[in-house]
């Protein structure tokens, strides 16, 4: 491992933990040249599937939009970042255990409003009412009524 503030690629590790719930490991490591010490965060590395559009296109799966379009959802409503990390979290691991090369956007799509449906309710309407491009009212009051049952059974 080069060390961030000199390049020497001579470091040593000197302490190791479990982090993240034991998805990650965290090591605290010192440079052998300039002393400094720095943390460094090992995960397993698995292949995400390719996301297919609607319109064929296929794209690599993107946590980051994932992330992006849940925040959005959940501007300015109570939800812990923690609880938002956590949802993209559990969307990575369904689609990790699915173990396809590729998935449907729908998926994810569907996979998303699960998620925001346990978090917000107000957050699920927002995101199904952009992701589902509803054609009339009866579609959201409909989906009104899903996420309001969905936070009564909580």
């Amino acid at each position: 491992m080069h060390c961030p503030f000199c390049a020497n690629d001579d470091t040593r590790v000197i302490d190791s933990r479990v982090a993240e719930g034991g998805a990650t490991v965290r090591r605290r490591r010192e440079c052998e040249v300039c002393n400094k010490r720095f943390s460094t965060y090992e995960r397993a590395e698995l292949r995400l599937p390719m996301v297919v559009k609607k319109d064929g296109a296929r794209q690599t799966f993107d946590a980051e939009k994932i992330r992006s379009g849940m925040q959005k959802a959940l501007e300015k409503r109570p939800v812990p970042a923690n609880a938002l990390e956590q949802g993209v979290q559990a969307i990575v691991r369904s689609v990790q255990e699915l173990g396809e090369p590729e998935i449907p956007a729908a998926d994810v799509g569907n996979l998303v409003m699960e998620q925001l449906q346990q978090l917000d309710g107000v957050a699920y309407i927002r995101f199904a009412s952009v992701y589902r491009e509803f054609k009339d009212v009866d579609e959201f009051l409909a989906a009104v009524k899903l996420a309001m049952n969905g936070e009564g059974e909580s």
